[in-house]
C-alpha cells in the first residue's frame, strides 16, 4: 500500500487528464471515420453525437476543432450527389438533345418508309379488286 508522503496527487492527476484526453482523441477519430464511411456531413453537431462528447470539448480544444473545421470545409467543396446530378444533367442536356433528335429523324424516315409500303399494299388490293 503506499505511503501518504509518497503519494503525488498532482502526477496522478496529470496521468488522469492524459488518458481522459487520450480516449477523447479516439471517439473523435473513429467517429470521424464512421462519418466519413457513411457519406454523412462532419461537423460540430454530428461528431458531438456520434463520438458522445460535448460539442464545448470540441470547441474548447484547438486540435480537434480545427480537424473538423478542416473536414467541413473539404466536405462543403465537394459537391453532393444531388449537385453533381444537377450538374451532370446541365451538362448532358446538349447531347441528350442530339441524341433524341436522331432517334427521332430515323423513326420518321421509318414511318415514310412503313407509308409508301402501305400505299403500295393498298394499290396492289386495289388492283385485285
Amino acid at each position: 500500500m503506499l505511503n501518504m508522503a509518497e503519494y503525488d496527487r498532482s502526477a496522478h492527476l496529470k496521468v488522469i487528464h492524459a488518458k481522459r484526453k487520450a480516449n477523447t482523441y479516439q471517439k473523435v477519430d473513429e467517429a470521424i471515420k464512421r462519418l466519413i464511411r457513411a457519406n454523412e456531413t462532419v461537423n460540430f453537431n454530428s461528431v458531438s453525437k456520434e463520438a458522445g462528447i460535448s460539442k464545448a470539448t470540441l470547441y474548447n480544444n484547438m486540435e480537434l476543432r480545427s480537424k473538423i473545421e478542416t473536414l467541413r470545409k473539404q466536405q462543403s467543396q465537394v459537391p453532393t450527389p444531388k449537385q453533381l446530378k444537377r450538374e451532370m444533367n446541365e451538362s448532358n442536356k446538349d447531347a441528350l438533345i442530339a441524341s433524341l433528335k436522331r432517334k427521332n429523324k430515323k423513326l420518321e424516315e421509318e414511318n415514310k418508309q412503313f407509308r409508301d409500303q402501305l400505299k403500295v399494299a393498298y394499290a396492289d388490293v386495289y388492283k385485285k379488286l
